[in-house]
């Protein structure tokens, strides 16, 4: 038999050895899983009003993690299904309400440094703590989850660096998940090439100070685009931030400013050629008490777009969440004047809805 399946005999007996080999070097993964839905009440909509809101954004989440037996080599995932993943199925990578959030492989260099290869968070100022807000007009500068190499020092000053190619996989989505609809659509444009870096100074113990860039371009996906030469945009960010904790008490800060200027073919084709530009402030306020946690989301936006006469827009998110063990109770308030675009440009209009949510892990 061996004689006459040779091919197959190797092939087996070389999987059993790769398999053997590969139990001597990774540990078991970790598997995990959650759930959520939510609640929502939006102000001024004739359907939520006469059925006394919807409960709707459900999803199951699936956690994959593993460390190899030296603790070297570190995987982890997360993958959300469902219409309550926060991705969006018109311009994500699989079409669907399936979105990879995070997917890296991390290698240790040392105790302090590190190296993530895939998708997982720009190291860009901080994120917002409530869960069905977001991150309100931090806008496309929040909760960014993109795809590149990042390496991170973790030591009396922490470091990263990170050059992201694209804010998604694949060629056209410009799906960053948590965060998204602020850059672009598979029919304007998409986030690529980006390089960002991010410094933070312990002032003492319990508050930090830090400063985050980003710069890259901008890759036109529009029936505009020259295919020779479609990466004709680009864009730039700053931010200047501080973290403190006093006790119970949680307080954040920071400062952002922006420019874009869209790819040429598109840009002119719906007559934004102007570079556009606005300023962003963020505040956060939070107190714990045993599983309480209160909190106050602050974000406001300034247009400094030439031709954009928005005002400045503001927008409020009090809540509070309850940690009853094996997930979240949340109940959250938002309330805004304005919203920000795809393209990044600061816009009026007003939006008012009340969130009860509630998660399960496993």
């Amino acid at each position: 038999m061996i004689k006459k399946y040779p091919v197959l005999f190797f092939t087996a007996a070389s999987l059993v050895f790769l398999s053997f080999q590969a139990s001597t070097v990774i540990a078991s993964p970790d598997i995990a899983g959650g759930f959520w839905a939510n609640y929502q009440n939006i102000k001024d909509d004739e359907t939520e009003e006469d059925t006394y809101g919807t409960i709707n954004s459900e999803a199951i989440i699936l956690y994959v993690d593993s460390e190899s037996k030296d603790k070297q080599w570190t995987f982890s995932s997360e993958i959300r299904f469902g219409p309550g993943g926060f991705t969006d199925p018109s311009n994500n990578s699989t079409g669907d309400n399936v979105v990879i959030h995070k997917a890296w492989i991390r290698y240790n260099l040392s105790e302090t440094d590190k190296v993530f290869i895939g998708k997982s968070a720009a190291p860009f100022g901080w994120k917002t703590a409530n869960f069905w807000p977001g991150d309100m007009f931090q806008a496309g500068y929040g909760d960014q989850m993109d795809v590149g190499i990042k390496w991170t020092r973790d030591a009396q000053v922490d470091l990263a660096v990170a050059y992201f190619h694209a804010d998604d996989w694949g060629g056209t989505s410009t799906d960053s998940t948590d965060d998204n609809r602020h850059w672009g659509s598979k029919d304007t444009f998409r986030k690529v090439q980006t390089l960002v870096g991010d410094i933070r100074y312990p002032l003492t113990e319990s508050q930090t100070l830090g400063f985050s860039f980003q710069v890259g371009k901008l890759q036109d996906l529009s029936e505009f685009a020259d295919e020779g030469d479609a990466v004709t945009g680009d864009h730039q960010a700053w931010v200047v931030f501080y973290i403190g904790q006093f006790g119970n008490v949680t307080t954040k800060a920071e400062y952002i400013g922006l420019e874009r200027d869209l790819p040429d073919d598109y840009a002119q084709a719906v007559s934004l050629d102007e570079t556009i530009e606005n300023t962003r402030a963020a505040f956060e306020v939070g107190y714990a008490q045993d599983q309480w946690f209160f909190y106050l989301d602050v974000t406001l936006a300034n247009a400094d777009t030439t031709g954009n006469d928005a005002n400045t827009i503001k927008a409020f998110a009090p809540g509070f969440s309850y940690n009853y063990g094996p997930g979240w109770i949340y109940l959250e308030y938002l309330d805004q004047d304005g919203y920000i675009d795809r393209n990044g440009m600061v816009n009026e209009g007003d939006f008012t809805a009340l969130y009860a949510s509630i998660d399960y892990y496993f």
